[in-house]
């Protein structure tokens, strides 16, 4: 079996092996009444991606001043869907006043209207979406054919399919150009590269080499790009290449005895590197401008986290979100930390399973 597959899987695989548990809510302002509404103070969308072959994602709305949640916003604001959002939801994003979701296992993007979270469209990606970028009016979504697929944001369909390698993941967009890691992931030998994509024409310029399996990518301010890999889960570890944009060039690799990380999120300049299986504590904090450890542990006042399964930052204020998938099948939850480090609350998104996104409405 394909070891990227068996990650995907690896959720349903631990429903046959796990008893499920009651989840705990840490926040004493938290009421999952299933009522919960935007306001003009505004909240936080979590997406859980759910179990392999499960149907079972969930999108969590949770209103910052009152802490009232709904765990299935979705069903909620579209009472007709009764299937709910789908199967292994696998990333999210805002761009032009709407919510895509990208659903790898029901092969489509599901668009969101930002406000209210009513459906506006569902676009069929049957090749297997995994993450989108928006950049210049458009949204790019990698898929698994080995394509970048380019939505019209204005008639919520499909415009242009972008060849790039096998088996794409991340994906970010730096000036004109987009940048896609290929992970060759269902190849015998996974790949890797990262395709370089010219926006104004659509097409892959070059390819630039990085490290095995690439995953995830992220941009500093000053056009580096950060390219985490899984290795090959046993005798190549997790390593993290360092690209230019302008040269489009490997410029580091990062040493995988110290920076052995698969994942990554940069806000502000800052990295915060983890493993989204466990492994390497809760995240790594690093200067991308200077090259340099901020502090191998973020969370400093000893709050324990399970196992990282994503870690977005507000942009208001710098909090730092850690999704927490607990054992992968039971209901998942959500730490929120000041920049410092220091738990300030906690809630639980059960029932949904293996949160691994978190956006926020701002007004």
């Amino acid at each position: 079996m394909n070891k990227n597959l068996f990650r995907w899987m690896l959720p349903a695989i631990l429903v046959f092996g796990a008893c499920k548990k009651d989840d705990k809510v840490n926040n004493s302002n938290n009421n999952n009444n299933n009522t919960a509404q935007p306001d003009k103070r505004g909240g936080e969308y979590i997406l859980s991606e759910g179990g392999f072959g499960q149907n079972n994602a969930k999108l969590c709305y949770r209103v910052d001043s009152s802490g009232v949640m709904s765990t299935d916003y979705f069903l909620q604001q579209n009472p007709s869907q009764s299937g709910g959002l789908g199967d292994l939801a696998n990333d999210m994003i805002i761009y032009g006043g709407k919510i895509y979701i990208v659903m790898n296992g029901s092969g489509n993007i599901t668009i969101l209207k930002l406000s209210d979270g009513t459906l506006l469209n569902t676009i069929p990606v049957p090749a297997g979406p995994r993450y989108a970028v928006g950049h210049n009016g458009k949204l790019y979504v990698t898929a698994y054919d080995g394509t970048v697929k380019v939505v019209d944001t204005t008639a919520l369909a499909i415009s242009n399919s972008i060849p790039v390698g096998p088996n794409p993941e991340g994906i970010v967009a730096v000036g004109n150009y987009l940048y896609v890691a290929n992970s060759g992931g269902l190849n015998p030998v996974p790949d890797s590269t990262v395709s370089v994509v010219d926006i104004n024409t659509e097409a892959e310029t070059q390819k630039i080499t990085a490290c095995l399996n690439p995953q995830k990518i992220e941009a500093n301010s000053i056009g580096e790009l950060y390219v985490t890999s899984y290795g090959n889960f046993s005798t190549i570890p997790p390593a993290i290449a360092i690209l230019s944009s302008a040269t489009k060039t490997r410029i580091q690799t990062l040493s995988t005895t110290e920076y052995s990380y698969d994942h990554i999120r940069i806000f502000n300049d800052t990295a915060y590197m983890y493993n989204n299986y466990g492994g390497g504590g809760t995240a790594k904090m690093y200067n991308t401008l200077t090259h340099t450890t901020i502090r191998n542990e973020f969370i400093t006042d000893g709050t324990a986290v399970s196992v990282p399964y994503g870690i977005n930052i507000d942009p208001e204020n710098g909090d730092v979100y850690i999704a927490d998938a607990k054992d992968f099948v039971s209901g998942g939850e959500v730490f929120c930390f000041d920049r410092n480090g220091t738990k300030k609350f906690s809630f639980s998104v059960s029932p949904g399973v293996n949160p691994n996104k978190i956006i926020f409405l701002r007004y």
